[in-house]
């Protein structure tokens, strides 16, 4: 078989900034109406074999993210910054291998500030990883061709309840158990709320306007998928490329408008990163930990339908059935897009101060009574 090659054209990333190791699935993967497609998730259909369809904001929804672009974007910029800095103190020669789709914008950043402010070329690809699948034996063994196996870092936006975390350890080990190869879970994320990996910037949850939408932040690329339909043993995980919705894509505006930021926050960023390296990283899991107290609070024993911070609850309210929504404040404005959200779909919302998180979607029990 014929070694895969990388998505060529990447979306509507910019070649010089990402390697996508995925492959094309437009017009041949799924996409189905998100009730229908959460009962055939819990009834046993895993999650990556189609996708959801993927629906246009509101005028309203798009003022929002466009207020959070103003007020976020320098906090954006200081963490991917810090962020860089702790992964090159920590992993001199990186290779940086972002997790798509959430990842990849977060790696474009870290390269970006690499090349700018630290004059570093870090290579930069993007791979899938799917929770209960691991990630894509295909493009790791591509990657490992290339480069020495504890040279990759992997990249995401934020944690939740650290599923990822945990899948990546379950995903090397497996693989290092398969081909005697030493690939370590490195994990780098801007925050990290759920306490999983000692490589973060913050462990505060916070808005990054990346996660507010959905193909339009990321590349125009979707979340990846991974049926035996589709892809064949060898063969990269895929993507469908919305090609149609280039002339809303926010991709390329969000991107520059963090790394307008990195020169007049670098004195700032270079000032902090010391009390940053010196702190003590060491993960604890209080995330998972709150995660089962929500549980046990409303009654929910699988814990796939609880989705901790502001980015996982972005992820139910954009593409699951949400039972309600959880806020830790009436009115905080990091999460001024989750209660529009919550309006414009009729989702209950719950003030639930007892958890760390700004916000926590429940996911709706499609099961037929049982949770």
């Amino acid at each position: 078989m014929r070694e895969p090659l990388p998505l060529t054209p990447p979306g509507s990333f910019n070649p010089e900034d990402v390697t996508l190791l995925l492959q094309d699935l437009t017009g041949r993967v799924a996409e189905r109406d998100v009730a229908r497609r959460e009962r055939e998730i819990q009834a046993g259909r895993h999650y990556s074999e189609d996708l959801p369809v993927e629906q246009v904001p509101s005028a309203a929804y798009l003022a929002v993210f466009d207020a959070l672009m103003e007020r976020q974007l320098p906090q954006v910029a200081r963490y991917t910054g810090l962020l860089a800095r702790l992964v090159l103190a920590e992993h001199p020669e990186p290779v940086l291998v972002s997790l798509a789709r959430a990842g990849t914008p977060c790696g474009v950043l870290l390269r970006r500030y690499a090349a700018r402010m630290l004059g570093r070329d870090l290579p930069h690809y993007s791979v899938s990883i799917i929770r209960g699948k691991g990630f894509d034996e295909a493009a790791l063994s591509w990657l490992l061709a290339r480069y020495a196996a504890r040279r990759l870092v992997f990249v995401d936006g934020w944690t939740g309840k650290g599923m990822i975390t945990a899948e990546l350890e379950a995903s090397c080990a497996a693989y290092n158990g398969k081909f005697g190869t030493d690939l370590a879970p490195t994990l780098a994320v801007l925050a990290d709320p759920a306490w999983s990996t000692p490589l973060h910037a913050a462990r505060a949850d916070f808005i990054n306007p990346s996660c507010c939408l959905n193909s339009t932040v990321c590349g125009l690329i979707s979340r990846t998928v991974h049926s035996e339909a589709l892809i064949a043993p060898g063969q990269f995980h895929g993507v469908r490329v919305y090609r149609e919705f280039a002339p809303m894509d926010q991709t390329a505006r969000y991107l520059d408008g963090v790394c307008r930021w990195f020169e007049p926050l670098e004195r700032e960023i270079r000032a902090e990163f010391p009390a940053l390296r010196a702190r003590d990283r060491t993960p604890d899991w209080r995330g998972m930990a709150a995660v089962r107290r929500i549980g046990a609070a409303f009654g929910i024993s699988d814990l796939n339908r609880i989705k901790p911070s502001i980015g996982e609850t972005t992820r139910v309210l954009l593409r699951r059935v949400p039972d309600r929504i959880l806020l830790r404040e009436p009115d905080h404005p990091d999460a001024a897009h989750i209660r529009l959200l919550a309006e414009e779909k009729r989702v209950p919302v719950e003030i639930y101060p007892e958890m760390p998180y700004l916000c926590c979607g429940l996911i709706a029990d499609k099961r037929g009574g049982a949770s």
